[in-house]
């Protein structure tokens, strides 16, 4: 197991493409996947049946949270009892599953990923066929041809590939998979300088900032916003976990003799998921426009524009987007969402002078289905450099980095 990389989560990965007889409940009454062979190599040799506790998931990009359930999955050779008793030189490995919410969703071509946790316990996964979630998947654990039948199966994670980065981190966490990145040596300076509380996100942003003195804003905008939201990111997680020991510790316990209060308990979860949600969002923007302000570009943030719309930055400004005499070729409107899912097309409509907009993501590997239909909606994709590896080369050639978004607007304002 090594550091910083995926074999630290994972002793080894699987991935296929669902075939019909494994999905189709009317013509497979096994619920056996098929072409298991290949899994010896992650789940080993099995000694009679060989029970996994399993979490599934299903997963698609119209849907904000994933079908989850818990059940097992069964793994044995049919044909190990026949050897042992009359000699048969034959191996028939199958691994068996039960009907869940998560196999009654599956559909034809859908990718099936079955990792094998550092706990034992198996992680399943399936993804809707050619959606963006099911190529991030696909390039996080550096599947590239599953076409062949039975699973393609890696035993080593730790190449450069499997290194865990800002990508491989965000794709992780969207299947459950907790990363764990902490900085303890800012741990006292942070809770002295925000009084043991989370600060405003700005505030907290400008503070990450301030821990990389060494990098100029002026210079490679896409590095430089890279390692500040990957600083930000590893603070905060660090003065979370230990904010979050500590409310823990206090427990959460209900009045006298009522035990401990769930409501309480599930009502702090879900906050500490909202602030992680809302959090990157501001902090990508806050980290955005102090690139724009060092690079002297003009802009305004939040503006209100037609039925009260507020595009994210509109350059040069609100002033000359209202003055109808300005001419609209030279403005230019940036929306800016850390993910996309389908929220992409809310920024079609914030700014209607502006027929050529821009939308700034850091979602790696967005699906063709979607980029195609940006280009055909007139909206232009930047991504930092970075990630432009997550997808394929086709896209790559559509994309736009951060520098060259800032060069556009620094053309336009002056030219």
């Amino acid at each position: 197991m090594k550091r910083g990389y995926l074999s630290e989560y994972f002793e080894g990965v699987a991935a296929k493409r669902l075939s019909a007889v494994e999905v189709d409940v009317l013509i497979s009454h096994q619920h056996e996947f098929n072409g298991v062979e290949g899994l010896r190599e992650i789940l080993g040799e099995p000694e009679g049946k060989v029970c996994f506790d399993a979490k599934l998931l299903y997963l698609s990009d119209e849907a904000e949270e994933p079908v989850v359930e818990n059940s097992t999955l069964t793994w044995y050779d049919a044909r190990q009892k026949a050897r042992r008793e009359r000699n048969v030189m034959r191996w028939e490995y199958r691994l068996y599953f039960r009907t869940t919410n998560v196999s009654l969703k599956a559909a034809l071509g859908d990718l099936l990923v079955i990792a094998k946790l550092r706990d034992g316990s198996l992680l399943v996964i399936v993804a809707e066929n050619k959606s963006s979630i099911s190529l991030q998947i696909e390039w996080l654990f550096g599947f590239t041809d599953l076409a062949q039948p039975g699973f393609s199966v890696k035993s080593e994670l730790e190449a450069e590939q499997d290194r865990i980065e800002f990508a491989s981190r965000f794709i992780l966490e969207s299947i459950g998979v907790e990363v764990e990145t902490t900085a303890e040596s800012y741990l006292d300076v942070m809770l002295q300088k925000f009084n043991g509380r989370f600060p405003a996100t700005k505030d907290f942003s400008a503070y990450a900032r301030s821990t990389l003195k060494e990098i100029n804003p002026r210079d490679e905008a896409d590095l430089v916003l890279m390692t500040w939201m990957e600083r930000e990111e590893i603070l905060f997680r660090t003065l979370e976990r230990h904010l979050m020991t500590d409310r823990l510790t206090q427990g959460f316990a209900g009045q006298v003799n009522e035990g401990v209060d769930v409501d309480g308990f599930l009502s702090y979860s879900l906050s500490v998921q909202n602030r992680r949600k809302s959090r990157v969002g501001h902090a990508l923007e806050n980290h955005l426009e102090l690139i724009f302000v060092e690079n002297g570009l003009r802009y305004t943030r939040t503006a209100v524009t037609e039925n009260k719309a507020k595009p994210d930055f509109l350059f040069p400004g609100i002033a000359e987007y209202c003055n109808t005499a300005f001419d609209p070729l030279k403005l230019i409107m940036l929306g800016v969402k850390s993910t996309c899912k389908d929220r992409w097309r809310q920024v079609l409509a914030e700014a209607d002078r502006i027929e050529n907009k821009h939308l700034l993501t850091l979602e790696p590997a967005i699906s063709t289905h979607q980029t195609n239909e940006m280009t055909a909606k007139r909206l232009q994709l930047v991504v930092p450099r970075s990630l432009h590896r997550t997808y394929t080369p086709l896209q790559q050639k559509h994309l736009m980095d951060v520098s060259a978004f800032t060069e556009l607007v620094r053309s336009r304002q002056n030219p």
